[in-house]
């Protein structure tokens, strides 16, 4: 009996102990491709932008089964390393600048501040005020006194009284200067009293993440259905799973010029989903505001923001449905053109020889790679762009055998084994009790 036993022990932790191998990719277990084109006698770093269609067909969301193969007449294809980049800041969170010597001159607010030891392309000022118009003209320095360099002026002002935006940015080109100067000279918003717009206005200025450039978009969807309900402009958008939404961009009629503050309610839905908790929701703003300069010497004001930061993950496993609400409040609905969900651009990059190359994806038994190209990539300034052109199923495509764990496979077959073992072991215990009780 007790061999019995060691026998069913044994043979469940053989059958447990059996895995499979570590998966490789091969050409005819993708279930899509995609040619790159690229100018004739290309070589050097070339790359591609990744779109929707890659994203809704690769196995997950991480897009660890996206492979790239080269050929050139006469031999197989053979896997090229590559390296998937995301377009976006180089630095994750917002810095304070202290601000010294703050007092007036000549009616205006000067400081200085002392800026953070990285590159900066803004600054954001905390201002206690509100319906005013003004202007702040930046100058940087290497050090305390030394010659400053003009970096431009900039228009400020907040018209929230009028129901309109509020703007305290100033958008600089990228720059390093350690200290900044500032001018900002102010003047009550029209039609408004005259109030403090004092140097005790000014709190804090914050500096935001910097950029090598200005963050690109790939367009994902789009929707020019728009219905009304009640106040509100409605638009829905369905994408298809592992598709990311990173941002939300209105079109408007390109002849309405007329300035306006409208509050946009955003709410993503997972496909097949009753749990609420799985709806996402956000909200934003998008505005116009253009103001000549008045008599007075107020600022020319000339600024739009029709895009809204907007990260959804509710769409990543499943298809979801982005619902989008324009609420007009008491003012004419907004003419829209259209609205569409973009993600940060993505691409892969490699170094291209004199070859074919094809893009394939869709094989969900496949881990990521790892190249020591990526480990090592450099971007070029001035990369060979590559076109995707349309997705295609692959014509070889054979699905691969199922090289799971028997247990993976039969999972019902470890509480076989199990049973058998207990049924075993208590057939040892009762023989044993008999035994002692005799």
């Amino acid at each position: 009996m007790r061999a019995a036993l060691a026998l069913a022990i044994a043979l469940f932790l053989q059958i447990a102990s059996v895995s499979s191998n570590e998966p490789t990719p091969e050409p005819q277990h993708f279930r899509y491709e995609r040619a790159l084109t690229l100018p004739a006698n290309t070589t050097g770093q070339a790359c591609a932008i990744l779109d929707a269609t890659v994203f809704a067909h690769a196995a997950s969301e991480s897009l660890n089964d996206l492979r790239l193969y080269a050929q050139t007449a006469g031999n197989p294809a053979v896997e090229t390393p590559f390296n998937l980049s995301v377009n976006g800041t180089q630095t994750a969170v917002d810095d304070m600048a202290p601000f010294r010597n703050l007092g007036s001159t000549h009616g205006d607010i000067v400081f200085d501040l002392e800026m953070p030891s990285r590159p900066y392309s803004a600054v954001i000022l905390d201002l206690a005020a509100r319906d005013f118009l003004a202007t702040a003209h930046v100058s940087g320095s290497d050090s305390q006194g030394g010659s400053a360099t003009d970096l431009g002026t900039f228009a400020v002002f907040d018209l929230t009284s009028q129901h309109l935006s509020r703007s305290t940015m100033l958008p600089l080109q990228e720059t390093t200067f350690p200290e900044l100067h500032v001018t900002l000279h102010l003047s009550p918003a029209p039609n408004t009293p005259a109030h403090d717009l004092g140097p005790s206005i000014v709190h804090a200025a914050t500096i935001p993440p910097s950029r090598e450039a200005q963050t690109l978009y790939t367009a994902v969807a789009s929707t020019s259905n728009f219905t009304r309900r009640g106040r509100q402009t409605i638009a829905s958008i369905h994408i298809p799973a592992h598709i990311p939404v990173e941002r939300l961009s209105f079109t408007l009629n390109p002849t309405f010029g007329k300035n306006f503050f409208r509050s946009v309610s955003i709410t993503a839905a997972p496909d097949n989903n009753r749990d609420p908790i799985a709806v996402e929701s956000l909200t934003g703003t998008i505005s116009h505001v253009h103001l000549p300069q008045n008599p007075t010497g107020g600022p020319t004001i000339d600024t739009a923001q029709q895009s809204i930061d907007a990260a959804l993950g509710a769409n990543l496993r499943t298809g979801a449905t982005v619902s989008i609400a324009v609420d007009n409040g008491d003012d004419s609905p907004l003419p829209l053109a259209s609205v569409q969900l973009e993600m940060r651009q993505r691409r892969i990059c490699f170094d291209a020889t004199n070859s074919t190359y094809t893009f394939m994806y869709g094989d969900s038994a496949l881990h990521a790679p790892v190249y020591d190209y990526g480990r090592f990539f450099t971007p070029s300034m001035h990369p060979t762009l590559a076109t995707l052109t349309p997705e295609y199923r692959n014509p070889t495509f054979t699905a691969r055998p199922d090289n799971r764990p028997y247990t993976e496979r039969h999972p019902e077959f470890i509480w076989v084994i199990l049973l058998a073992v207990l049924a075993v072991f208590s057939s040892i215990v009762l023989r044993n009790s008999r035994t002692h009780k005799v």
